[in-house]
């Protein structure tokens, strides 16, 4: 286990790497840059802006002063500058020296939010956005699973066809009108919950639906469709033949090795929701990282694009290897050394 994590650090490390290079090459080859918006700067204002910046230094030099700021970490003693606390996503205080200070990931500033670090954008609104999405995702496993579980072992009967009906459902309609459905049935019309806003247990209810609607459809029509497949195996009928009760062939055996394929898909998903709410976000007003990261991409903010983009992939890097784990637990003979 120790040597697979180690592959998977380094792995992941070089996937980190190949994205930034790729994200930082596309973005400099789209026209247009932070500063050559709808309103034209004069020539001498937008040359000192890309001086300040360091916009007008060589690519590469701008690549490797971005991976430096986020790879390196400094540790600073003596008197500590306010400015430097919040340039850094990482910001610790040593338990030894002076008010000695560990600092690591710093993205630099925000073109378009004037004054804020790209560090500042993350600690204030990546907390709002994670909470949405794993709340999402709770709620896709616990009702997509025993739904999906539900309906196999009722097949082709009423409650079978009812529970595929509302799965297809789930996945044809997009989040995107969903959400404003919600909105208008449950917040305009019946008056149950508030349309907008995030923070109190009554407002985070129609974008957490909205949000793991679709993904809760998918995992039921997944474990529909892999416990069946298990159901049909000839161990499951020995397990049967040997006299032991529906219930237990069930649980120890055929629901164990259905989950494979769940948990496949569970990592992507999980990597998504936490980062990549932006949809919901914008419907419902919440106060989470998808308004900055749409403004970035429409105002050239290139460091808030280099940080959202390495942030989401660096989930996505962690959850398939949680999945590559839990693979080992679900099925002895994947081993992972």
């Amino acid at each position: 286990m120790g040597k697979f994590i180690i592959r998977r650090l380094l792995w992941m490390t070089l996937v980190l790497f190949v994205v930034s290079l790729i994200t930082f090459i596309l973005m400099r080859i789209i026209p247009g840059g932070p500063f050559t918006g709808e309103k034209r700067l004069p020539a001498a204002t937008l040359a000192q802006l890309n001086a300040k910046y360091r916009l007008d230094q060589p690519l590469y030099i701008q690549y490797l002063s971005f991976l430096e700021g986020v790879i390196v970490p400094k540790i600073t003693t003596g008197k500590q500058s306010n400015y430097l606390d919040h340039e850094y996503l990482i910001n610790l205080r040593l338990p030894f020296g002076d008010r000695a200070t560990f600092r690591w990931m710093n993205f630099g500033p925000s073109y378009n939010s004037i004054g804020r670090t790209v560090s500042d954008i993350f600690r204030d609104n990546l907390p709002i956005s994670m909470q949405l999405g794993f709340l999402a995702f709770t709620l896709s496993i616990f009702i997509g699973v025993p739904l999906g579980i539900i309906s196999a072992l009722k097949r082709n009967t009423y409650i079978d066809y009812l529970a595929m009906a509302i799965a297809v459902l789930g996945i044809s309609v997009p989040v995107i009108i969903m959400a404003p459905i919600l909105q208008y049935f449950f917040g305009v019309q019946l008056k149950l919950v508030p349309v907008s806003g995030w923070g109190k247990p009554n407002q985070m209810i129609l974008p957490v639906i909205a949000l793991g609607a679709s993904n809760t459809a998918l995992i039921a029509r997944l474990t529909r469709a892999s416990l069946l497949q298990v159901l049909g195996q000839d161990y499951i009928r020995t397990a049967k033949a040997k006299g032991l009760i529906e219930r237990l062939v069930i649980l120890r055996h055929a629901l164990r090795n259905a989950l494979i394929p769940i948990v496949t898909v569970l990592g992507p998903t999980l990597a998504y929701m936490l980062c990549g709410t932006f949809v919901v976000e914008t419907i419902f007003g919440i106060p989470g990282m998808g308004k900055f990261f749409v403004t970035s991409v429409t105002g050239r903010d290139y460091q808030v694009i280099m940080g959202t983009v390495l942030l989401l992939a660096m989930f996505l890097v962690l959850a398939n290897t949680i999945v590559d784990i839990l693979y080992t637990f679900l099925d002895p003979r994947i081993r992972t050394d």
